[in-house]
C-alpha cells in the first residue's frame, strides 16, 4: 500500500517537476547565450560579460528567493480551500511588493555594482565593458522581480508549464537581441557588450509579456483577477513573503556566495586550476537544476496538503521528492565517475585539463548526492513555510563549517586545491542532513518541532 501511494506520488511530482527542470535551464541558457555571443567580440568582453553576470547574479537569487515564498503561501491557502478572490486578493498584493522589491534590485545594482567593479581592478577595458553591461542589465531587475512572483503563483495552481512557455520566450527574445544589439544588424548600432545587457532587459520583459498573458487568459489564473481596478494595500498577510521569503532568500545567497567565492580561492592556485574548477562546477551546476526543479515541485505537493491538514500526506509528499532527489542524483554521480573524459571534452580540447577536471569531477560526483538532498529537503521544507530554520542550518553549514574548511585545508595542509572541494563536500553534507533531519521532525513530531 505504502509503495502504491509512493509511486503515485512520485509520478505526481515528476508531473510537476519535467517542465520546470526545462524551464530552470532556459533561465540558465540565457546567461550562456550571452557568453558565446561575447566571446566572439574579444577576450575583454568576455571576462566584461562574466564578471558582469556573475554581479548580477548573486543579486538575483536573493530576490528570486523571496518571490519563491509565493509558491507554498500559495498553495497551503489552495489547500485548505480559500477561494479564488481571496487568493488573488493576496497576490495582488503580492504582485504590488514584487514591484518595489524589485525597485530595490534596480536601485542596488545601479549604485553598488560600480564600487564593486572598482574593487576587482580590473583593467581598464575589461571594467569599462562591465560596467556599461551592468547598467544595463540592471533594468531587467523590474520585470524579472515581477515574474519571479507571478511564476510562483502559476506554479502553485501546478501551472508548471506556464514558466516553461515564458522562459522559452524570453531565452529566444535575449539571442535576437543580443545578435542585433552587439554585433549591429539591421538598424542597430554595434554596442558591444552593453547591447548584451539590453538583450537581457528586452527578454525579461518579454516573459513578463508571456506571464500577464496567461493570467488574463487561463480560466484557472483568470478567477484570480490579478488585473482588475483598484489599488492593493499591503497587510500583514502580505508581508507573510518576507517572512517566509527572506529566509529563502538568505539560502540561496549562502550557497551562491559559497561557490563564488570558492572559485576566487582557486584562482590562488593557477589559471589551470581555475579552468578545471569551471569546467566541474559548470557541469554541477547544470545537472543541480534537475533537484530544483524536483524541489520547486514537492513545495508545491506539500504545501497543499499542509493546507488541507494532511499529516500523512505531507510526510508522504515530501518524502517521495527527495527521494526523487537522491535518484537522480544517483544518475548523474554515476556519470561524473564513470565518464569524466566525455564531460571535460565537451568543454575543452586542452589535454593538460583533462586530469585536474576529471578529478574535481570526482568530487562532484560526491557532492551532487548531498545537494540533491539539501535542494530537495529545502523544498519540502518550504512546502510547511519552514525557512528561518533551514535559513540556520545552511548559514552554520556552508559558512561556520564549509568555507574555513576549504581555505583551511587549500592553503594550511597540503591538500591544495582538493581541500576547496572538500569543503563544499562538508558543508553540502551537513545541510543535507540537518534539513532531512529537519523535514522527518517536523513529519514525526510536528507540535515539538515547529518552532
Amino acid at each position: 500500500m505504502f509503495l502504491a501511494s509512493l509511486r503515485t506520488e512520485v509520478r505526481a511530482n515528476l508531473r510537476l517537476a519535467l517542465p520546470l527542470i526545462a524551464a530552470q535551464l532556459t533561465f540558465v541558457s540565457m546567461g550562456t547565450v550571452d557568453a558565446i555571443f561575447a566571446g566572439q567580440l574579444g577576450v575583454s568582453e568576455l571576462a566584461a560579460v562574466a564578471v558582469g553576470s556573475n554581479i548580477w547574479f548573486l543579486t538575483c537569487v536573493m530576490f528570486m528567493g523571496v518571490g519563491m515564498a509565493v509558491s507554498p503561501i500559495v498553495s497551503q491557502r489552495l489547500g485548505a480551500g480559500q477561494s479564488p478572490a481571496l487568493i488573488g486578493r493576496f497576490l495582488r498584493s503580492a504582485m504590488v511588493l514584487s514591484a518595489l522589491l524589485g525597485l530595490v534590485w534596480l536601485a542596488l545594482m545601479l549604485f553598488a555594482a560600480g564600487p564593486v567593479l572598482t574593487l576587482l581592478d580590473l583593467d581598464a577595458r575589461t571594467a569599462g565593458f562591465a560596467r556599461e553591461y551592468v547598467f544595463a542589465m540592471a533594468w531587467s531587475a523590474p520585470p524579472l522581480s515581477l515574474c519571479f512572483f507571478l511564476r510562483n503563483g502559476a506554479e502553485a495552481h501546478g501551472m508548471t508549464r506556464v514558466p516553461l512557455a515564458a522562459g522559452l520566450v524570453g531565452l529566444c527574445a535575449n539571442a535576437l537581441f543580443a545578435w542585433l544589439l552587439m554585433y549591429g544588424h539591421w538598424i542597430f548600432p554595434p554596442m558591444g557588450p552593453e547591447g548584451c545587457g539590453w538583450a537581457t532587459v528586452i527578454g525579461s520583459w518579454a516573459m513578463l509579456a508571456v506571464y500577464v498573458g496567461f493570467y488574463l487568459r487561463s480560466r484557472m489564473l483568470r478567477a484570480l483577477q490579478l488585473f482588475r481596478p483598484g489599488w492593493p494595500r499591503i497587510d500583514r498577510e502580505t508581508l507573510e513573503v518576507l517572512k517566509v521569503g527572506v529566509p529563502v532568500a538568505a539560502i540561496m545567497a549562502a550557497e551562491a556566495w559559497l561557490f563564488c567565492i570558492g572559485a576566487l580561492l582557486m584562482a590562488r592556485f593557477g589559471a589551470d586550476a581555475v579552468a578545471a574548477h569551471q569546467i566541474a562546477i559548470n557541469f554541477a551546476s547544470l545537472c543541480f537544476m534537475v533537484p530544483t526543479a524536483i524541489g520547486m515541485a514537492t513545495a508545491v505537493r506539500v504545501g497543499h496538503a499542509a493546507g488541507a491538514g494532511d499529516r500523512a500526506s505531507v510526510a508522504l509528499r515530501g518524502r517521495a521528492g527527495i527521494l526523487l532527489g537522491i535518484v537522480f542524483a544517483g544518475m548523474s554521480a554515476s556519470l561524473m565517475a564513470l565518464a569524466p573524459g566525455v564531460i571535460v571534452h565537451v568543454y575543452t580540447d586542452a589535454e593538460h585539463l583533462a586530469g585536474p577536471a576529471a578529478r574535481f569531477l570526482a568530487f562532484a560526483a560526491v557532492f551532487q548526492i548531498f545537494d540533491c538532498v539539501q535542494a530537495t529537503s529545502n523544498g519540502a521544507l518550504r512546502g510547511l513555510k519552514d525557512t528561518r530554520i533551514p535559513m540556520t542550518l545552511t548559514l552554520f553549514a556552508y559558512w561556520v563549517i564549509g568555507m574555513p574548511l576549504a581555505a583551511g585545508l587549500a592553503f594550511w595542509t597540503d591538500v591544495g586545491p582538493a581541500g576547496i572541494w572538500w569543503g563544499f563536500i562538508a558543508s553540502l553534507a551537513i545541510a543535507a542532513i540537518g534539513l532531512a533531519a529537519r523535514f522527518h521532525a517536523r513529519t514525526t513530531f510536528p507540535s515539538r518541532s515547529a518552532r
